[in-house]
């Protein structure tokens, strides 16, 4: 969810050109109209950046629903290629519904994640829907309007501006303003206007006035939260009715009978006001009528909730008669102005077609503005369009043809987590079962080489819904030689691209296989969760390949090689044994290859220390929070989950209260800090998480009493306990230090994607120190074009051949080994690969014969002259490989003359 209050992150703004060659361009324009004044200078920076919006493929989801992929592509390749993400719904099927989907069992104020509504609901597909608050005093209603099958569940808030999505009985869509209108009339006939229906307390707009102050409000059995509503500042006088008698009024204090299904609580505030209609006209016994209705403020029309089919609410106004509208509310609060994931929802002119849509953030991906999403939905024939919750709430599910369940389209914000939400919008089949028409090849379409993937056969109906396709027997083909099939399993072992194909009977239907090769790797990552090389420890070793299109996967344990220099280990699942350790090792390599590609752990033979396990500690914990209104309280603890029978530093912390970016401190030994002897080189320790999304950091006191920090965790996006590892040098802590406090911030920009209470907790502190600093020699190394001897530090030695100069690239070239050995490197050569691999200090650079690339600790990197073979010895310009070494180099043109130091 996109937050109502906060600021937005970075601007850009684009504006259409015309329909160019089947392909939608778009470019920036600073004649928007309604960009504030703020966002100019951003508009200007992106002046010269085009966009186009280009169909990536299209399927059918069930008779009348279409799942389209668009891909909104930057004129410079140095920015990433969004993805738009539709849902296209023919309002005129019969066998098709759209409808508003909620918490679990029909609750408003119990969130759930959008596959969750979809399995409880049966939806085939859905997307998420209005805005919602997430403070303490708020119970995450959506702030709009929501309508379940015609039932009117939650009413809408006085707010400025926002819009919401609605489907009629008779099958038409309508986005419009609406505001709710009640009366409640006692028997002896006094009537009290009815202000709304299950709402959180929050301001009224524009006079910000208390919502539930002097006024009547009607809570259901879908409010499930326990207050009616918290937080509201005021004291209640509730009645409840059952079947339109009331049954019980209670005075200054809320009902504690359950609310029927039947039945609903009148919740009133204020003497001579909602309180005291309640009080004096209200008698045990007596019939009540309560009649509301929802009001449109652009047409004045009056509606009965009950004769629309659904309605979501949402936030801004995007489209209005197929053109970009002025946004009707202030999108600062929704980050409008910068990249974000985005979900909305429209429809055609003729009303015979809506749209549900969202725009993927995550990994290489950042979403997109609002003017952006406005021009999609122009082009993808939108008419009127309304924009819903975003950010991390966006999501999208939808069943794949064949498939019994719905699964998430694209990633969300968060990676495979969904984000619980208030509402969603739903989209439903009645059609009955059909006979066969067509069978569906399912599986992984992208691999790793070395990876196994199973392949299974789903079948559908005449109106695309599964059916079960027991009996069936598949035959499986692949028009390239990518791997072997054995049965319905295959294992990829050489990169490509090929269609998979599967044929039962007369049925038939092929997928796409993409094999990745290393070409394909822009970086290789190996993440283990401890340095320490000694015998006897295992490490867990994940690997990660960053392509170079922005996609970042994780390589299966099966897909990846090891090499081990200095040690001795075996692999297994992602984790490395170490056996045996080399005597007086100084530093190890273990380097994960994925298609040769490689990248390396530095590993060195250390010893660990526990600094604290919070069994006996003879210290004082605390807690500090800003801005002030921060709330918390730290302490040691005992019984907390995953460690019911130890000790634990526990943190609670309420960020309810106060603006701007917010901190809260678990502070060790009143501030003093616990002392960390001698050097070490990392820190590590256990964390339990709360999924609260916090940034997660440290704060020591070094040597020269600064401060310097670290992070743990850029956010914290896990429950239960996770072991983290600390990189000390990182910081740039000067030892011997303090680890002074643990604490977490969150950061003012989208406050409303974490939570604001929460509770952390940390355990077994340790400190892990090397047998020695990874110290690297710096000679001096001189040598002069076209001549073999050379200097080092002064000493003469023999090159094993001349440097030179390459004409038309003017580059110097020397010996390889030679200067890697002058410089204490370890050099291997593959001769298969024409590989260089040279390892020093805590670096790696693999550089290729005639390869204008290299790696340096897995990353690829353009090099501007290729590694040549002369006489069997490799040579290398020389400022590649001295630089990336940590070396300087000096040229002297006139004597010709190369110096490394």
């Amino acid at each position: 969810m996109l937050q109502i209050t906060s600021q937005s992150r970075h601007k850009r703004s684009r504006f259409i050109l015309p329909f160019l060659a089947g392909v939608l361009v778009f470019t920036a324009s600073t004649n928007t109209g309604i960009i504030p004044s703020t966002y100019a200078a951003s508009i200007t920076e992106k002046a010269a950046v085009t966009y186009k919006l280009v169909k990536q493929s299209e399927s059918i989801v069930t008779s009348g629903v279409r799942q389209l992929t668009y891909a909104w592509v930057p004129s410079d390749a140095t920015k990433p290629t969004e993805v738009l993400y539709v849902l296209q719904v023919d309002l005129k099927n019969p066998y098709v519904q759209l409808d508003a989907m909620g918490g679990p069992k029909g609750s408003v104020t119990a969130r759930q994640s959008v596959g969750a509504m979809a399995r409880e609901t049966g939806a085939i597909a859905g997307i998420n829907g209005d805005v919602f608050r997430t403070g303490s005093g708020s119970e995450g209603v959506p702030m709009g309007a929501h309508i379940t099958s015609g039932q009117l569940l939650v009413s809408t808030e006085q707010l400025q501006g926002m819009y919401a999505f609605g489907v009629t009985n008779d099958r038409q869509p309508i986005i419009d303003r609406f505001v709710f209108s009640g009366t409640v009339t006692a028997a002896d006939g006094t009537s009290f206007a009815l202000t709304g229906l299950n709402k959180s307390a929050y301001r009224t707009e524009p006079d910000k006035a208390y919502s539930h102050v002097d006024k009547l409000y009607m809570y259901t059995s879908a409010w499930t939260a326990p207050e009616r509503p918290a937080a509201s500042a005021t004291t209640p006088t509730e009645a409840l009715i059952v079947d339109g008698i009331v049954t019980e009024i209670s005075a200054g204090q809320p009902i504690t009978t359950p609310i029927p299904a039947n039945g609903y609580i009148l919740r009133g505030h204020g003497e001579k006001t909602a309180a005291d209609f309640i009080k004096t006209h209200l008698v045990v016994g007596d019939k009540l009528q309560a009649d509301y209705s929802l009001q449109s403020l652009s047409s004045g029309e009056t509606y009965d909730p009950a004769s629309f089919k659904m309605m979501v609410s949402g936030h801004t106004l995007l489209l209005d008669n197929g053109a970009a509208a002025p946004f009707s509310r202030d999108i600062s609060g929704v980050s409008g102005s910068a990249d974000r994931a985005r979900t909305a929802v429209g429809y055609s002119k003729d009303g015979e077609t809506a749209y549900l849509l969202t725009v993927e953030e995550n990994g290489g991906r950042e979403g997109v503005t609002l003017k952006e999403l406005q021009q999609m939905l122009v082009e993808i024939g939108a008419w009127k369009a309304v924009n819903l919750d975003g950010g991390g709430s966006t999501t999208m599910v939808s069943r794949p043809l064949g498939d019994f369940q719905v699964q998430l389209t694209h990633p969300t914000f968060y990676g495979t987590t969904q984000r619980h939400v208030a509402n969603g919008i739903g989209i439903y089949t009645t059609a009955p079962q059909g006979s066969l028409k067509g069978i569906v090849a399912s599986g992984i379409k992208t691999l790793f080489m070395g990876q196994e993937a199973t392949y299974s056969l789903k079948a559908y109906d005449t109106y695309y819904n599964p059916i079960d396709p027991n009996g069936l027997k598949p035959a499986w083909r692949l028009d390239k030689p990518l791997g072997a099939f054995a049965g319905s399993t295959f294992i990829a072992s050489k990169p490509g691209t090929a269609m998979l194909s599967v044929k039962s009977g007369s049925a038939s239907d092929a997928i796409p296989i993409e094999v990745i090769g290393e070409a394909q790797v822009a970086k290789l990552l190996v993440e283990p969760n401890s340095t320490v090389l000694k015998p006897g420890t295992v490490i867990n070793m994940p690997v990660k390949a960053q392509l170079t299109d922005g996609r970042l996967l994780s390589v299966p344990a099966s897909s990846v090689t090891w090499e081990f220099r200095g040690f001795t280990a075996t692999s297994s699942d992602g984790k490395i044994t170490v056996n045996k350790v080399q005597n007086n090792l100084a530093v190890g390599y273990a380097i994960a290859r994925y298609d040769g590609y490689g990248a390396v752990a530095v590993l060195s033979p250390s010893t660990e220390q526990s600094l604290e396990n919070f069994e006996n500690v003879s210290y004082n914990v605390g807690f500090s929070g800003t801005p002030v209104e921060t709330v918390g309280t730290s302490y040691i603890a005992t019984g907390m989950p995953g460690r019911e029978t130890s000790k634990v530093l526990a943190m609670d912390y309420d960020f309810t209260m106060g603006t701007g970016k917010k901190y809260a401190n678990a502070i060790l030994n009143d501030g003093n800090g616990i002392a960390m002897n001698g050097t070490p080189s990392a820190l590590t320790l256990d964390v339990l998480g709360d999924q609260s999304m916090h940034w997660l950091r440290a704060e020591f006191i070094d040597a020269n009493g600064k401060a310097a920090y670290a992070t743990i965790a850029d956010q914290i996006d896990w429950s239960g306990w996770k072991s983290f590892r600390v990189d000390l040098a990182a910081t740039g802590l000067k030892l011997p230090a303090k680890l002074n406090k643990l604490y977490i911030v969150n950061q003012e920009a989208d406050q409303d994607e974490r939570a604001v209470v929460g509770q952390l907790a940390f355990d077994n502190l340790a400190l892990q120190y090397p047998s020695g600093a990874i110290e690297v020699e710096h000679p001096t190394i001189v040598m002069t074009v076209g001549k073999t001897q050379a200097t080092v530090d002064g000493v003469k030695v023999k090159l094993p051949g001349a440097p030179f100069v390459q004409k038309g690239t003017n580059t110097n070239y020397l010996p390889l080994r030679f200067v890697a050995d002058s410089l204490g490197a370890q050099v291997v050569w593959n001769n298969k690969t024409k590989r260089v691999t040279v390892l020093r200090g805590d670096r790696m650079l693999e550089l290729w014969v005639g390869s204008e690339n290299m790696t340096v600790n897995g990353v690829r990197q353009p090099i501007a002259v290729a590694p040549i073979v002369i006489k069997g010895s490799v040579y290398v310009p020389v400022r590649v490989i001295s630089e990336q070494l940590g070396q300087k180099v000096d040229w002297a043109s006139k004597t010709k003359t190369i110096t490394i130091h």
